[in-house]
């Protein structure tokens, strides 16, 4: 069988090796160079300079631990040079490319835009095809362009790493995850951040609490916050750009140095020439059925082009699934489920399963808060800051979700997420050891306080949780 891949980033590799591995003959197609945007310009590079923003930040805290110093100056020019060889890193040290053709693959870079010729056959400009008896597309996608006047002045993710210097005032249009990521990295070079989101929200599909806490964070480092709130137009004066905005107390208008706008991440489906295969596609990218197939039965799609979750994570799941499912026919299903997310904001967060308000629309949920200044680690850290907490069903006594604010954010989550993964009861997981000191205590602390609330297991208050004092009762969430 020969299998076609369209796309070599997280999803088309995954696809294509699985596929391989199964015995079919596949061929990668890659428009530029295998890795796709989060090894070459997105999650990988951008997070690097996420971390030296998070170095920059950590000199606050010198003195506190007896350290004296001048405060680090950001070097742009260097910071960007870190970010790409990390980019390089895959290609370089992990030899991406070579792996690929080592495993069978006939991988093709650098094919430009190609398109269906017909529902068996891909075409480049050039004139080249493939064919094939199944398709995989795993074209990706890209940051949506700011639908309003003057749209074309804002910046994107990707432009971080080309930046020719620190702009003073930077202004943010969407609040989501990865609004937010560009506006930490900015406000921790000490730049002054404005943010825009149109939801009432900032982290709109995040747990209330968790967006609760990182607007009070963000507000509490000086960075600007207007939720309920759509930019009408950008207009450019001399080297500066003007953000026209209405709100809830009216039209008004701010002027920063440079302007990214992060407002969704459309699927790179424009150009793929659909019609000729007669590939249907819905708002969100490609329609696809349980098992990724599109409405064309060979026909398969995974990563961010499905419009499911745009995630690196889900995006090589998906293209394992729709590797398989294009070699032995509709045998797995998509599972969305479970499924941990982490951002390296500052402070970070992560999460797994339902929010409160969407665990509460299935049934009873009991929820409990450990809070981080309960803990000794984030306390030896100086990063008190936090929380972790966990959803539980009443009737079953499973974990629905689980959300962390504060450091180690991502890594509290995935231990969370193997607990849900493995089916463990509330006080299997209030009755684990956990190592000390670790942040991850946490999960144990709220395990065993929403033991306590369902009188399971007899788990007593540990020394930690016995501050009753005014002001802790007062704190949030």
């Amino acid at each position: 069988m020969k299998v076609l891949v369209v796309g070599g980033g997280p999803a088309g590799m995954s696809a294509a090796l699985h596929a391989c591995e199964l015995g079919a003959q596949v061929t990668l197609l890659e428009a530029d160079q295998v890795g796709g945007t989060s090894l070459n310009r997105g999650p990988a590079p951008v997070r690097t300079l996420a971390r030296a923003a998070r170095l920059a930040r950590d000199w606050g805290s010198w003195t506190r631990f007896g350290l004296e110093g001048a405060p680090p100056v950001p070097n742009l020019a260097a910071l960007q040079g870190n970010a790409a060889r990390v980019a390089r890193y895959a290609h370089e040290r992990k030899h991406l490319a070579e792996h690929l053709r080592a495993s069978g693959i006939d991988l093709v870079e650098g094919t430009g835009v190609v398109r269906f010729a017909d529902d068996h056959a891909i075409q480049a400009d050039d004139g080249h095809v493939w064919t094939a008896d199944r398709v995989i597309i795993a074209v990706g996608g890209r940051a949506a362009a700011l639908p309003v006047p003057g749209g074309e002045l804002a910046s994107t993710y990707d432009d971080l790493l080309t930046l020719k210097a620190l702009p003073e005032h930077a202004v943010i249009i969407g609040g989501a995850d990865t609004g937010c990521q560009i506006a930490s990295i900015l406000g921790d070079f000490g730049i002054r951040v404005t943010v825009f989101e149109a939801t009432p929200a900032l982290l709109a599909s995040a747990d209330p609490d968790v967006s609760a806490g990182m607007r009070s964070a963000f507000e509490a480092r000086g960075l600007t916050i207007h939720t309920g709130t759509l930019v009408e137009r950008l207009e450019k004066h001399a080297s500066r750009i003007t953000v026209t905005y209405r709100g809830p107390n009216g039209s008004d208008r701010v002027i920063g140095d440079a302007v990214f706008a992060a407002i969704g991440w459309p699927a790179n489906i424009e150009t793929l020439g659909l019609e000729r295969a007669g590939v249907a596609a819905g708002r969100g990218g490609l329609v696809v059925d349980e098992y990724l197939r599109t409405n064309v039965e060979h026909i398969f799609a995974a990563g961010d082009v499905t419009g499911h979750y745009k995630l690196v994570q889900t995006a090589r799941s998906e293209g394992r699934i729709a590797g398989r499912n294009a070699v032995l026919g509709p045998v797995q299903r998509a599972d969305y489920e479970i499924i941990p997310t982490g951002s390296f904001t500052d402070p970070e967060y992560g999460q797994v399963g339902l929010t409160e308000p969407a665990a509460a629309l299935n049934g009873e949920v009991v929820s409990a808060v450990a809070r981080y200044d309960d803990l000794v680690r984030p306390v030896v850290d100086g990063r008190p800051d936090g929380f972790c907490k966990l959803l539980v069903d009443r009737s079953h006594r499973s974990v629905v979700g689980a959300h962390v604010l504060g450091e180690y954010s991502a890594e509290i989550v995935q231990v969370a997420a193997a607990m849900m993964a493995a089916g463990m009861t509330i006080e299997q997981i209030a009755g684990l050891s956990y190592a000390f000191p670790t942040v991850t205590e946490a999960i144990g602390m709220a395990a065993q306080n929403i033991c306590r609330q369902l009188d399971l297991g007899g788990f007593p208050q540990v020394w930690s949780e016995l501050d009753v004092s005014q002001e802790k009762t007062a704190r949030l969430p």
